[in-house]
């Protein structure tokens, strides 16, 4: 699959050819990450820091609280690994500190070595250095050390030249089993599949940043189907992970799906591009969409305005349930204010909400049986929901917050974490 790359350079998306010149100002960090996660991981690197002239820090802690990033550029002691994996990083991405001593003290599974290499030598400390080691011998040595490799042919990075798919076997083979991700160079959806083929990953920044690749066609290029018409099984998705429905997608509502950020599929009646809710109003912004493991079937994830099925209700399956369906309920009361609401009086009165808040807290706290937990349980949900509504954050900014905890590595000992005020849960 694809991981799109954002290169930080004095705050802002750069692309350089060779790893030197600047070829490309793409400005805002956080506008380009927007439209990279619609397809998944971001690769993010601090080259100011991987050149030991500045850092992007900042930057970067706010693209891991908000979008699922694997971060590098200078990260050279177990100590910085250690705090950008606390901070939400989905891995770390270690050039010169790819050492077995420091690789002992982190999780395997969550740290990428890069080799990085000019005519299968391998370069450090921003491509200025010559190593003497070679890219496959580096392989042999660290396979066993770390769960991923990231791999890059500086000398054709930002050039557009295409791969050396042969040289690119040798360092999936080198590697035994663990994964590998190819850097520099990669140009066309047909590399980014045969890539794949040969059960590689590929970065990809200069092709996608000027047009040249599309990045709807980059992430369709491995997947296959098994049906006549070529068409991918489409599951739909609430942001709580709800199936709404089942469609189908087609390369070209694909790239109009990614490009316009919201549900286009492939109508199979009338044989064109659907684009839900376009006479209905219930249309659908695309949080996210992702391959199933055989990469013959899609899930997108949407933000659902009104009901996903024909009959109106909130998806094929009926209505909603659960803290999901009242928190909809809630937003709309509280957008609305409606009177006599009780839920538009607490979004109101923000003295009264946490006073409601700290009274059913206690109560929870207190309370003694089952019965008693899910009462009380319930009516702090519902505060807490109103809570939300009222500041306009939503329970999926919850979700995300807790699925960033989860990937901390070091647990709550009372030691300040960070850039967070937590150690862990």
């Amino acid at each position: 699959m694809i991981v799109p790359s954002i290169d930080l350079m004095d705050g802002h998306a750069v692309q350089l050819v060779g790893g030197r010149d600047k070829a490309l100002d793409a400005g805002d960090p956080q506008a380009v990450a927007e439209r990279f996660s619609v397809v998944g991981e971001i690769a993010v690197i601090d080259l100011d820091a991987a050149l030991g002239r500045g850092s992007n820090r900042d930057i970067m802690l706010d693209l891991v609280r908000r979008y699922p990033c694997r971060v590098g550029g200078g990260i050279r002691t177990v100590n910085e690994a250690l705090e950008w994996l606390d901070a939400g990083a989905r891995k770390v991405i270690l050039g010169t500190a790819a050492t077995p001593e420091v690789l002992s003290e982190l999780p395997r599974e969550r740290v990428i070595a890069a080799l990085d290499g000019v005519d299968g030598e391998v370069v450090v400390r921003g491509w200025t250095e010559r190593t003497g080691a070679s890219v496959l011998d580096r392989l042999a040595e660290l396979r066993d050390l770390v769960g991923g490799f990231l791999v890059t042919f500086v000398e054709r990075e930002g050039r557009l030249g295409g791969i050396e798919l042969a040289v690119a076997n040798r360092i999936v083979e080198a590697a035994g089993d663990t994964r590998v991700t190819i850097a520099g160079g990669i140009t066309t959806a047909g590399e980014v599949a045969a890539l794949d083929r040969i059960g590689a990953d590929a970065q990809i920044g200069m092709a996608i940043y000027t047009g040249r690749l599309d990045i709807a066609d980059a992430f369709a290029a491995p997947l296959v189907s098994d049906r006549p018409d070529g068409l991918w099984p489409t599951v739909v998705c609430d942001e709580h992970g709800t199936a709404l429905g089942l469609v189908y997608s087609s390369a070209d509502s694909l790239r109009a799906a990614v490009a316009e950020r919201r549900g286009v599929y492939w109508s199979r009646s009338r044989s064109e591009l659907w684009r839900k809710g376009e006479t209905s109003g219930a249309v659908q912004e695309l949080v996210r969409v992702e391959a199933d493991c055989d990469r013959d079937a899609l899930r997108f994830t949407v933000r659902q305005r009104g009901g996903f099925c024909h009959l109106e209700t909130r998806s094929c399956w009926g209505q909603g349930a659960g803290p999901a369906e009242l928190e909809r309920r809630l937003i709309d009361l509280v957008a609305h204010a409606v009177p006599g609401s009780y839920t538009s009086r607490l979004a109101g009165d923000p003295g009264l909400l946490a006073a409601k808040l700290v009274e059913e807290a206690r109560e929870l706290a207190e309370a003694g049986s089952g019965d008693e937990v899910v009462w009380e349980a319930a009516d702090v949900l519902y505060f807490t929901l109103v809570k939300l509504a009222a500041s306009g954050t939503r329970l999926e900014d919850v979700a995300r917050e807790l699925d960033r905890r989860a990937l901390q590595v070091r647990r709550r000992d009372g030691s300040t974490a960070f850039a967070t005020g937590e150690a862990g849960t």
